[in-house]
């Protein structure tokens, strides 16, 4: 069975004393298997990078940009190949897989812009024959720690910015899905990357502490659950790390009286169900304003989500694929067995599918649940799977208060046509990232990721503008030549 290594210093690395099974959610069968990194193998990626540094922070920005520009061609040319190593480990439907894939060349696309990026700041007399500018310099070996749920996209994130503002990189991927990271990271190297610059070690809580606590890694970003997000900025921050963690979601659609109702159930569909709702973005609660918009939602969305398929991933007719491990699997189930318990009624449910040819696979179906109210488990926790719980409610002040009231603010939607409505909506609810009919409102490349609350910590977004703050540190020199023969006498107030 073929063991999958680590990528150090630009070559192959096994150190395979410990070994995890990767799995295919599809057929429930061990894969392959992935190599578990140790404490010393992690320390020697770090040596590589923190090796490669010096040239290649000295390397113009306007070179590493053409690394990059190579690199986005490398990713394009071999985007099946990418698409099946994610839906092979992850299950992700192909149609799906490509979505990620392209948003996260996206991130490649932006970084392209280095040069002009990193420029800083000029001004010229800020007092008599004295010059002051700032410019952004890198801060040295840096790291990433990715979810599975986007094994190409999260770590495009964070590596190409990181990279081309003239940092070297170390990445810890997750092992249930490592295939899609390496093979990106070979590309990158294809590209025309130095040796040591990017760096790739499969491994588990030993990897990332190893991370967290080497004095040579400056700056640890990382995307995943809330507990492990607060854990690994404690551990960064007290070990004087700069450190972006993001964390789980609980995303609410807020569906008014006056919303276009047939559009609204098409959008939800493909964001509650999606990716098998393992996205932190995912909508996984609609809030229904008023007895009639509830009805008409419920009715509308079990009737829509009749003809939805799920299965393997390389049937493009499906919509969306399995959970990732039969664990997670038990865990979707659990939540939707809770909310009937607490007195919620499964309008669809999806807990045992049949998928023709994969009966041991992880699937769970699309599952609808009605009368959801917030002290039930099911509410409170992220349940991160093909699950949609309807809330009702009598008014948009009491959805706002539901969602503002939650420990999670990540992503949230109103669909409305009552555009006061919609702005007052914006301007005083407490998330992050906000869409006005617009189910899923990831930003673009060119703005930035990240919740608010319990699902963000640290001071910086992901990617676009916050991602240039992230990986640089500014240096402020301010200069004067003083002219021949003209010289200060001594001065002992504060200069202005």
């Amino acid at each position: 069975m073929d063991i999958i290594g680590h990528l150090i210093n630009g070559n192959h690395s096994l150190d395979a004393e410990r070994t995890q099974d990767v799995f295919n959610p599809a057929t429930g069968e061990v894969a392959k298997k992935v190599a578990i990194a140790s404490r010393a193998t992690v320390e020697e990626a770090i040596a590589a990078a923190q090796a490669a540094y010096p040239a290649w922070r000295d390397t113009p920005p306007l070179k590493r940009a053409r690394v990059m520009f190579n690199y986005k061609t490398l990713l394009e040319k071999h985007a099946d190949k990418i698409c099946e190593l994610i839906g092979a480990e992850h299950g992700k439907i192909c149609h799906d897989a490509a979505g990620e894939l392209q948003r996260g060349i996206e991130n490649v696309e932006y970084a392209c812009g280095a040069p002009e990026l990193l420029k800083g700041e000029y001004s010229k007399n800020v007092g008599p024959n004295i010059d002051s500018w700032s410019e952004f310099q890198p801060l040295g070996v840096v790291a990433g720690i990715t979810p599975f749920n986007f094994p190409a996209m999260v770590p495009l994130w964070m590596f190409p910015m990181a990279i081309v503002c003239g940092n070297t990189f170390v990445l810890k991927p997750s092992e249930r899905d490592p295939s899609t990271s390496l093979f990106i990271a070979e590309l990158l190297y294809e590209a025309g990357l130095p040796a040591g610059v990017f760096n790739v070690v499969n491994g588990d809580k030993v990897a990332v502490d190893t991370l967290l606590e080497d004095k040579r890694v400056k700056a640890v970003s990382f995307v995943g659950s809330t507990p492990i997000a607060e854990y690994i900025y404690s551990k960064a921050s007290a070990n004087g790390k700069r450190c972006q963690a993001l964390g789980g979601a609980k995303n609410h659609a807020i569906v008014m009286p006056d919303a276009d109702m047939d559009n609204v159930v098409s959008q939800l569909l493909g964001a509650a169900f999606g990716s098998s709702g393992e996205r932190c973005m995912a909508l996984s609660v609609a809030v229904a304003v008023g007895k009639a918009a509830g009805d008409a939602l419920v009715n509308k969305m079990a009737d829509a989500m009749k003809p939805l398929k799920v299965g393997e991933f390389s049937d493009k007719s499906n919509d969306f694929g399995p959970v990732i491990t039969k664990e997670h699997k038990d865990k979707v189930v659990g939540f939707i067995d809770s909310a009937e318990s607490q007195g919620a009624t499964v309008v669809v449910d999806g807990r045992n599918p049949k998928v023709s040819g994969y009966e041991n696979g992880f699937f769970v179906g699309a599952t609808l649940i009605d009368g959801v109210t917030k002290e039930m488990d099911s509410y409170q926790q992220e349940i991160f799977g093909p699950v949609l719980q309807v809330v009702r409610v009598d008014t948009m002040e009491e959805a706002m208060t539901l969602i503002n009231d939650h420990e999670y603010g990540n992503g949230t939607c109103i669909f409305t046509r009552d555009g006061e409505a919609a702005r007052y909506f914006s301007d005083y609810i407490e998330v992050g990232m906000v869409g006005i009919n617009v189910p899923l409102p990831v930003p673009v490349a060119y703005h930035s990721f990240g919740g608010w609350k319990r699902s963000l910590f640290g001071d910086l977004h992901a990617y676009g503008p916050d991602a240039v703050r992230f990986y640089t540190k500014r240096k402020t020199i301010t200069q004067r030549w003083p002219s021949a023969g003209v010289r200060e006498g001594k001065s002992f107030s504060f200069p202005s």
